[in-house]
């Protein structure tokens, strides 16, 4: 009897104590994921206050982003190796003090730096959530840390949007944007003070096997064609940037070639094998680029072009938020049969709300009724499409290749919001010329249409993804 008295407790304060861990590293994710949306908010005022250029702003939001995709894996694979709570602890203390530098920055070149820095830092911590659900938790309470995994991932999408606009409106001690960042720093240090009390330590397990040389490659094919197409409009497309362009290119084959070779991969190729991985990356990769330029030129003309203040910004994304967050938390309610369609539907449904956004935005203003229920739309669209492609792009992974999956996937998709950003928020810029009043309504009209072909090409990949894995199921019946 006493022994059974004893045992309880203990196995009650265990539990109690993974699920504050949960909570801890959650609040990491949050901090990252809100510092992504709060920057898209404030970049018009990042632009007036350090007089940047559009090349600029695009390179604030784009650094990060590069950044934390390029070393997101290496991240993961640094955490197994020399332990979870070393490179979570590093990773945030990175992350604090790079917010810490963004909120000072006297300039926008030292902004880009400071971002490049926070994005490896995001890098570093944000790979070791989900190594420690994955690691301690099981069955029905894996299920809901998951859940809560998601739901953070939610929230934190409107939260960001949200507190974005509240801070850069408020204007606190006359920091303009500049507290956007400096919020951060509060939450870092409660990181570092609490992971060490709830974590508990685990021991390195010998060296990391990094693919330096795939990184290197990658890193700089990547670098190569995302700044030529950031700055070659406003430098007039001098030859330089075509060759960078080309270069690139080469550079992406050749990263090919080396992850071929080594024993290690940054990028395991071999997953791509599986039925249907290859439609389900591209698919996921034309979302993601379509909503990455969105969220940057959407932002842009509503504060630059029409003039409205943070707040206001912040507030007119929160219909598409929720609506994203909402239907891609509880998509998989929907009946089974219907569940292997919903992603190339989902996307018909984002095509259908940039149209929607391109008629209502042609004529100036903010677009009435037809704005507001396109963004419901498209947040809908988003919702329907990113968690079940994800899950279908992984249905006939091998079990043993699915970690080297989910990072390829998890890489690209980044990769797809960094393309986004400078493809079509150059597009943009070079439309909307050097009056945003004038020329924005046209540039965004112009603009929200190319984002219509390729949420359409992405439900023509979509489908396609769908017939190959219900042919894979007949062929093994």
């Amino acid at each position: 009897m006493t022994a059974s008295t004893t045992a309880s407790p203990t196995s009650s304060t265990v539990d109690s104590r993974r699920w504050w861990l949960l909570a801890v590293l959650l609040l990491g994710q949050f901090m990252g994921l809100v510092d992504v949306f709060i920057v898209n908010v404030a970049v018009p005022a990042i632009g007036a206050d350090l007089h940047a250029s559009g090349a600029t702003l695009q390179l604030v939001v784009a650094g990060y982003t590069v950044a934390y995709a390029m070393l997101l894996i290496t991240g993961a694979r640094l955490g197994a190796v020399l332990g979870r709570r070393t490179m979570y602890l590093t990773g945030a203390t990175i992350f604090t003090l790079a917010s810490l530098g963004c909120g000072l920055a006297p300039t926008g070149v030292t902004l880009i730096a400071l971002r490049c820095v926070q994005g490896a830092g995001a890098a570093l911590m944000i790979p070791q959530i989900m190594s420690v659900i994955q690691t301690r938790f099981t069955g029905a309470d894996r299920a809901k840390a998951l859940s809560a995994f998601g739901a953070v991932l939610s929230v934190g999408a409107v939260a960001g949007l949200v507190l974005g606009g509240v801070i850069v409106n408020a204007d606190l001690f006359g920091l303009s944007w500049r507290p956007a960042f400096l919020v951060n720093v509060p939450i870092g240090l409660l990181l570092v003070t609490a992971v060490p009390r709830v974590m508990p330590a685990d021991p390195p397990r010998g060296r990391p096997r990094l693919d330096v040389a795939g990184l290197v490659t990658a890193m700089l094919a990547v670098l190569l064609v995302v700044l030529p197409l950031t700055l070659g409009r406003e430098l007039g497309w001098p030859v330089w940037t075509f060759a960078a362009l080309a270069v690139g290119i080469v550079l992406a084959g050749v990263f090919v070639l080396v992850e071929r070779r080594v024993a290690a991969p940054l990028l395991n190729l071999a997953v791509f094998r599986a039925p249907g991985f290859g439609l389900g990356a591209t698919t996921l990769v034309l979302m993601q680029i379509a909503y990455g330029g969105f969220l940057f030129i959407f932002t842009l003309h509503l504060e630059s072009g029409l003039g409205d203040g943070a707040l206001r910004t912040g507030m007119t994304y929160v219909p598409l938020s929720v609506a994203f967050g909402l239907v891609g938390f509880f998509w998989r309610r929907l009946p089974v049969r219907v569940q292997p369609y919903v992603g190339s539907a989902g996307l018909v449904c984002c095509a259908l709300g940039y149209l929607g956004l391109a008629v209502a935005m042609a004529g100036g203003g903010h677009g009435g009724a037809l704005a507001a229920v396109s963004l419901v739309v498209a947040g809908v669209g988003m919702g329907l499409s990113a968690s079940p492609l994800l899950t279908q792009s992984l249905l006939r992974m091998p079990p043993a290749r699915a970690g080297d999956a989910s990072g390829v996937l998890t890489t690209t998709m980044q990769l797809g919001q960094v393309t986004g950003v400078a493809g079509v928020g150059t597009l943009f810029l070079s439309l909307r010329g050097a009056d945003p009043v004038a020329g924005g309504p046209g540039a965004l009209s112009t603009a929200c249409l190319w984002l219509v072909v390729l949420s359409a090409a992405g439900a023509v990949a979509g489908a396609a993804l769908t017939r190959s894995l219900k042919g894979g199921d007949q062929a093994e019946r």
